[in-house]
């Protein structure tokens, strides 16, 4: 199978409007996170899919491949399935989703999670990382509880939450707590059934999109990695990201 790093970058941003483009480390943010992914080994090539002119020059200034997508997209995952279309990939190809504000992403990890792709039954794959009970009461950080599938070897997603999932009812210090990272890898032929699919009421409760897939029955493999990266969403994360960058 061919692998593509599709990386959605917008300009719009609640907490830190046109972060894809902050420049303080004398390189954009998202032309960090294009270098870090580019030395994933299983990846064939990287592409920043964006709505925005501004972004698409910037991202062609430093020497990256960029498309321009609808504006209209009402998540990242849409946004990717009329990347794929756009790149002419194949049903079969396999597309890693790397969000355009996580500029320390290991390439490791990007290859771990297409390995988990293409070693399941799957259409679509993620990491998570352990959490500690303190971390997990945090609504920002995204949980996730996961099993085995009946016959498989590969572990797969029951349920994403910004709750505290599980729920420790005893408060014995019992639940082990799961974080979900932001990459996915997905089959190209189900990124295209995704984007058809209509919102679900627990993706629109929590707005996570990933219960889209999970509530219309399709099931996601997860792999458990070490990563306690976060991503740039304050201008105090990129303050100190700067600070990072500086030493």
């Amino acid at each position: 199978m061919n692998a593509t790093i599709i990386i959605p970058a917008r300009w719009a941003s609640v907490r830190l409007p046109g972060k894809a483009l902050l420049r303080q480390t004398g390189k954009y943010l998202v032309q960090h996170v294009v270098e870090a992914v580019s030395d994933a080994a299983l990846a064939g090539r990287v592409v920043v899919a964006t709505d925005d002119e501004r972004i698409f020059d910037a991202v062609v200034s430093f020497g990256a491949q960029a498309i321009m997508t609808r504006a209209d997209h009402a998540n990242g995952t849409e946004r990717l399935a009329q990347a794929a279309e756009l790149l002419g990939l194949g049903d079969d190809d396999i597309v890693v989703n790397v969000q355009g504000d996580e500029p320390d992403t290991p390439p490791e990890l990007v290859d771990e999670l297409i390995k988990t792709l293409e070693n399941s039954r799957s259409p679509m794959a993620t990491l998570c990382t352990p959490l500690s009970a303190e971390q997990a009461r945090d609504p920002n950080r995204v949980k996730v509880v996961f099993g085995k599938g009946k016959g498989e070897e590969n572990l797969r997603a029951l349920y994403f939450s910004r709750a505290a999932i599980p729920f420790d009812r005893d408060g014995a210090g019992k639940a082990e707590y799961f974080m979900h990272l932001g990459l996915y890898a997905y089959r190209v032929s189900f990124l295209k059934l995704y984007a058809a699919l209509p919102a679900s009421p627990a993706q629109r409760a929590e707005n996570l999109e990933q219960l889209r897939a999970l509530e219309h029955g399709y099931s996601i493999a997860i792999a458990k990695v070490d990563y306690a990266g976060n991503g740039i969403d304050t201008p105090a994360d990129y303050a100190e990201f700067v600070e990072r960058m500086s030493q």
